[in-house]
């Protein structure tokens, strides 16, 4: 039965807009501009669809976290790195645990500062484990050797079909040809070397791993497939079709090798602690119980690896914003064994999605016989329905084009029929755009009914800023050089608080007010707020010689971040109001900022918001203060960059030292530890000067716990 004369038009009318936002889609897939996008689709469907782990009892993590390096300091007086036979009794354990295979996620590259019998004793640790893996890193510039040492195990990798892939493939992104290997007292024990190498995507994140690379002729597995080899048995590998055939699954690879990691839900694996197995060792050495049951470990696949902050293993990952590497690795080790990699999707696959796609929401819009709203959420929701549906079944399916096409249709489609909505959109835009975050504006854009008088109670990460010496910098600017000044400086750091996701709450003369995880939730809305401080710090120091010119002074800010509760919402009168906070936990971040002028410091975070950001970053724990308008204490921590905690280690285990002689109430002997360095460190000042107040009086009261009473807001 022939179409009427009206729907004809619109079939034709969906085909042709369809098809011209599937051709725009496909071009910009083939030109690389979707990369990006695309990759952050990926990592939205890996949180959502990340699954329990089927072999979560078949895998166990011991890993040196920062209670290993306090523990291994204060009771065996070892610093930095340690010796090798801390890692020799990580193997004795396994051992006795009977384990099925133990592999080592560490670099020793260098021979140890120990002497030779450290390396000695490690090595015959690992031999008598047998079933020990140890990594090598391959590299293109980097690494001493240019082949396989004789000294060194023979991979003893086979895998059938190696010569036709690399025929078919680029070879050079498999080939390596240099490499650094462990010392000879410690290769020639292990059961296997592999190679611990591998790149993030463009965007910084891990995604993928190679399985296997070359060397010298040698194929050298990745250290999740040498810990598989290892606690296995004739285990065949063979290359078919772009995939590696390993027992009865097939994993498919990419050009350069790798394989796309399926990503479990964040703590599936049970993880140890590397003090507690290397005292279990100890303490079973000496007839005692210890504090964990061999039989806890035993015929189970260990990763042994690092978590501490100041190790510097930690990797964004698709499902967690801060990764160790050996959990990537237990992730990889965990698809070996379930055979569920996921699967790059074929190119005529992916090509297909993004021309049907586009063309299927268009038609939607045209055809389908209802609100054009609907139809339009119908045509858009496809896309993310199919790639959903593809990844629960294994499969990557591009998201970010067919989903960019079939918008460009359904907006065409819409164009005139939604030209007031499109006013409406403009509208919000203009209003909102500068103190709103792009995430909250597309929000309010879809749901502008959100733009009403109300709120709704959130955990907040909030963040006050002012610049010190505000006053003194205004009264010698002309009112010109003034405004100038101020916006270049809020421009800059509202940048850095808006590219963080954040939400800008209000500017007071010179101070910043902002807040993460509202409107829309963001997990990791305390990382966000962290890191967003140490960014504009970073950000001022960059811009210090240009404002330094401009005023005449050093510019600085202070900045207070505390996490809790508060209400958030649309707050005003009915003629005008602004997406803004109130709450406890709103005036406790303000009182964080004014407390850096106490401390010297110029960022100070609550512990709430340290721990909310699963203590993402280093920090130096100040004190415990009790601030104006409450009466009990907040411990407050100095958040700082990784190279900077590294580089101030031995004065900040002085300041810990000191701090916590003086929470005990013994002076004396903390003012001797924050003397030695009070010039240089200003928190170290304040608490010389505060002991030496207290010693000048009457000491320490009753009931004394080292908390401060700050009187100043």
């Amino acid at each position: 039965m022939a179409l009427p004369l009206l729907n004809r038009k619109r079939l034709l009318h969906g085909l042709a807009v369809g098809l011209l936002a599937a051709f725009a889609a496909v071009a910009l897939w083939r030109l690389g501009w979707l990369e990006s996008l695309e990759l952050r689709t990926y990592d939205w469907r890996a949180r959502i669809l990340a699954q329990a782990s089927p072999n979560r009892d078949r895998i166990q993590l011991i890993m040196v976290d920062q209670n290993s390096l306090d523990w291994a300091s204060n009771e065996l007086g070892l610093g930095w790195p340690w010796p090798r036979e801390m890692y020799a009794a990580v193997a004795d354990f396994c051992r006795r645990a009977g384990v099925r295979a133990l592999a080592f996620d560490v670099l020793f590259t260098e021979p140890s500062k120990y002497g030779v019998s450290d390396d000695q004793r490690f090595g015959r640790a690992i031999e008598t484990q047998g079933a020990t893996v140890l990594p090598l890193f391959l590299g293109r510039s980097t690494g001493q050797e240019r082949a396989w040492p004789p000294d060194a195990p023979d991979p003893d990798v086979r895998i059938t079909g190696m010569d036709s892939w690399l025929y078919s493939r680029r070879e050079q992104e498999s080939t390596f040809p240099r490499a650094a290997f462990p010392p000879p007292a410690i290769r020639s024990r292990a059961r296997l070397l592999a190679n611990v190498a591998s790149q993030p995507d463009a965007d910084g994140v891990y995604r993928r791993l190679p399985l296997f690379a070359l060397f010298d002729g040698h194929a050298v597995p990745s250290l999740a497939l040498g810990l598989r080899i290892a606690g296995a048995e004739n285990l065949e590998l063979s290359l078919q079709n772009g995939a590696l055939h390993l027992g009865g699954a097939a994993i498919r690879l990419d050009a350069s090798g790798q394989a796309l990691i399926n990503f479990r839900r964040p703590g599936n694996y049970t993880v140890h602690s590397a003090a507690q197995i290397i005292r279990s060792e100890l303490l079973l050495r000496e007839g005692r119980p210890p504090t964990i049951d061999p039989d806890a470990l035993s015929g189970s696949y260990i990763l042994f690896g690092f978590v501490a902050p100041g190790l510097f293993d930690l990797r964004p990952s698709p499902v967690s914003g801060v990764s160790s590497g050996t959990a990537i690795h237990a992730a990889a080790l965990d698809n070996l064994l379930a055979g569920d990699f996921i699967a790059p999707a074929p190119e005529w696959l992916a090509l297909f999605l993004l021309l049907a796609l586009p063309v299927a929401a268009a038609l939607i819009v045209f055809l389908v016989p209802m609100g054009h709203a609907a139809a339009a959420v119908i045509a858009l929701i496809l896309p993310p329905i199919v790639a959903t549906l593809s990844y629960a079944q294994g499969w990557q399916v591009p998201l970010a084009g067919p989903t960019l096409g079939a918008a460009a249709a359904v907006l065409a489609s819409l164009a005139v029929l939604h030209a007031t909505e499109g006013r409406q959109r403009r509208f919000i835009r203009s209003a909102f755009g500068r103190y709103l975050s792009p995430a909250v504006i597309d929000m309010l854009i879809r749901q502008p009914e959100r733009m009403r008088l109300g709120g709704e109670q959130r955990t907040l990460s909030i963040f006050f800023s002012d610049i010190e010496n505000f006053t003194a910098i205004s009264e010698g600017l002309s009112p010109e050089a003034l405004t100038e000044f101020l916006n270049d400086y809020l421009s800059g750091m509202t940048n850095i608080i808006l590219d963080e996701g954040g939400t800008l709450d209000k500017y007071e003369g010179d101070a910043i007010i902002a807040f993460w995880n509202a409107p829309l939730d963001q997990p990791d809305h305390a990382i966000r707020c962290i890191r967003a401080a140490l960014r504009c710090q970073k950000r001022l120091a960059a811009m210090q010689p240009e404002f330094a010119r401009r005023v005449g002074r050093t510019v600085r800010m202070r900045i207070g971040l505390n996490t809790g509760a508060a209400v958030v919402g649309n707050l005003g009168s009915d003629a005008r109001f602004d997406y803004s906070m109130i709450g406890d936990a709103v005036n406790i971040a303000s009182r964080l900022e004014g407390a850096n002028k106490v401390f010297g410091t110029y960022t100070i975070v609550s512990d709430e918001t340290l721990a909310a950001s699963g203590q993402a970053f280093p920090t130096r724990p100040l004190a415990r203060v009790v601030v104006v308008g409450r009466s009990s204490p907040l411990l407050i921590h100095e958040p700082m960059m990784p190279e900077d905690f590294a580089a101030r280690a031995e004065t900040l285990q002085v300041f810990e030292r000191g701090r916590a002689l003086y929470c005990r109430g013994d002076l004396d002997e903390a003012l001797r530890c924050f003397e030695s360095f009070e010039e240089t460190d200003p928190p170290a000042a304040a608490y010389a000067a505060q002991c030496r107040l207290l010693l000048s009086g009457q000491g320490v009261p009753d009931g004394w716990c080292g908390d401060w009473r700050l009187t100043r807001k």
